[in-house]
């Protein structure tokens, strides 16, 4: 049964809800027509039953003072203030689509604000099918406060935001994706909700636990019922209702509840069709390798992976990349052979706590590789690139190692141009709350050695200023073809020698050649066997007679060097 959102009951009418526990009256407020008193059940829930077609603008009044929208609203008018819009849910429209495996994808993360919309976005999908993307990321695109949001800021989670274009626009865009033969996916976040609209704590204060503390508030009540469904329609509504092939959990140790993980899975796996490929991510810094297989998600995001290439290839010490500075060759071979970096070891970061738990049964297609994501641009605090930090000739090398491993890989919208143009952090609040944002922005990196200084914190950009968010488009530069090639390249040779072999892949080894240097091999289903060796120290390496690699970056075992051979069955 459906809790949340208006339930089209048939011949017109509509059925209202809302989950108001904290108010004794709730009133129906229709744009067009009169206001209807909702009727109060004994848990919680108000309902009323009215005459309302699609397209009727509707939110509920608590008080004199304060009316809000539908916090399961799938569609607005004039923002997360404003009116929510009865939208009839639909099925992709002759979308005969069944997805394409697990094993094949080669994710694309872009954020539609900065593509110019929905529509923006399916205007980049010729040319990254071309390039052998398989798989669209697209990060979260529902309603937030003002024009412009990073994507991590959203308060109506069912609505994409009117920014970005319409729900049938966004329909479009899934469509648009699988005719060119790509796999889509949406970022989704169920951990906390933005600061700006966000009116739930005013009439249902127990979605929340004002007693268990997260960076954004109390923590989000997922072991209740009506929050448990909230979330899981809106999954579903996502898969089910648009289209997509599968969904990025944001943070989910923010949740710190498996049994809500685990029962979201189970109940997406169910509500889906048996003959449609679904796939399932996590970002989980607990590094949990429970939550992985067993028919629950299909893989989680690999932060250790991009750590430890980050400080080999940029020297970086300082936050996160404290946990990585000790040993980061013997952390990359492990990374190669297990996954996790971390599977139980105490972690400087975070004050000596154990993290993870041993990942080494799972197959490489579990764990989800990259070099540049949002987090890892975005969270810097003049969010620059990789290519501005490390040389182009160590960059390449990284990339290739990213891009024919087992791992699966993600790019990050503008790595396959080399682009150096930043991703900043960007919002769009007003007034205190801009203030806040503001400062608590720059005294995030007070700590840092680059920003000690009032002056220094004051150059990191303004999020709020529409120049942060302008400046963060994909600029090409001059040389954007050749990185382009380079790319497309790689991700031919990916197709032809790695993906026909990664189901039932298995690590034969990994060593330790020198100082940033490290080889591995692995057993491809197919029966051959892949050896890639990356250098990215500053010494050569003497390596033993290899065979002639079918790939390879500058001189074999010097630095900034990579190469990739294939021993066959």
């Amino acid at each position: 049964m459906t809790l949340w959102g208006p339930l089209d009951l048939g011949d017109g009418r509509r059925r209202f809800r809302l989950w108001a526990p904290d108010r004794d009256a709730v009133t129906l407020e229709m744009r067009d027509s009169d206001a209807i008193p909702m009727e109060r059940g004994a848990d919680g829930w108000f309902v009323a039953e009215i005459s309302a077609t699609a397209g009727a603008r509707y939110r509920f009044r608590l008080d004199p003072e304060l009316a809000v929208p539908d916090p399961a609203s799938r569609q607005q008018d004039g923002g997360v203030h404003g009116w929510s819009v009865v939208v009839d849910p639909a099925a992709p429209a002759g979308d005969s689509w069944a997805g394409r495996p697990w094993e094949e994808a080669v994710i694309y993360e872009v954020h539609a604000g900065l593509a110019g919309g929905f529509g923006g976005v399916a205007a980049l999908l010729p040319d990254l099918a071309a390039l052998g993307v398989t798989a669209i990321e697209l990060m979260p695109v529902n309603a937030f406060g003002g024009t412009r949001n990073w994507g991590y800021d959203g308060v109506l989670p069912f609505a994409p935001a009117e920014a970005y274009g319409t729900p049938a626009d966004l329909r479009a865009l899934v469509a648009a994706a699988h005719a060119q033969g790509l796999m889509i996916f949406l970022d989704v976040v169920y951990n906390h909700f933005g600061p700006d609209g966000n009116y739930l704590g005013a009439y249902a204060s127990a979605f929340f636990h004002e007693d268990r503390e997260t960076p954004w508030g109390g923590a989000i009540a997922v072991d209740r019922a009506e929050v448990a469904a909230y979330f899981r329609e809106n999954a579903l509504m996502w898969l089910n209702d648009y289209g997509f092939d599968g969904l990025r959990f944001d943070a989910v140790h923010a949740i710190d509840n498996d049994d809500f993980l685990d029962g979201l899975a189970r109940d997406i796996r169910a509500a889906t069709s048996s003959g449609r490929a679904v796939h399932l991510m996590l970002e989980n810094e607990r590094n949990d390798a429970a939550r992985l297989g067993g028919g629950r998600y299909d893989a989680q995001w690999n932060d250790d992976f991009h750590n430890v290439l980050h400080v080999l290839l940029t020297g970086e010490r300082e936050g996160y990349y404290a946990d990585f500075v000790d040993a980061p060759t013997e952390k990359l071979a492990r990374c190669l052979a297990e996954g996790f970096i971390y599977q139980g070891e105490a972690s400087p970061h975070q004050q000596g706590k154990a993290r993870g738990t041993p990942s080494g049964h799972l197959p490489p297609t579990a764990f989800v590789a990259f070099l540049q994501n949002h987090d890892q641009v975005g969270n810097r605090a003049m969010g620059e690139r990789l290519i501005r930090l490390t040389s182009r000739d160590k960059l390449k090398a990284a990339t290739a190692l990213l891009l024919l491993m087992p791992q699966i890989p993600l790019l990050f919208m503008g790595e396959e141009l080399g682009s150096d143009s930043p991703f900043c952090f960007f919002t769009d609040f007003h007034d205190d709350l801009a203030d806040a944002v503001r400062e608590g922005r720059r005294g995030e990196f007070a700590g840092f050695a680059a920003f000690a200084s009032e002056d220094a914190r004051a150059a990191i950009p303004d999020p709020n200023a529409p120049a942060t968010f302008e400046g963060s488009r994909v600029r090409p530069p001059e040389d954007a073809g050749q990185w382009r090639a380079w790319y497309r390249n790689l991700l031919a040779l990916r197709h032809v020698h790695v993906v026909p072999g990664l189901r039932g892949c298995r690590l034969l080894g990994a060593e330790v050649m020198s100082d940033g240097a490290v080889r591995a091999s692995w057993r491809l289903g197919t029966g051959d066997t892949l050896t890639l060796f990356v250098n990215l120290g500053d010494e050569s390496v003497a390596l033993p007679p290899v065979p002639a690699p079918f790939f390879s970056v500058g001189a074999l075992g010097d630095p900034a060097s990579f190469a990739a051979w294939i021993a066959r069955a």
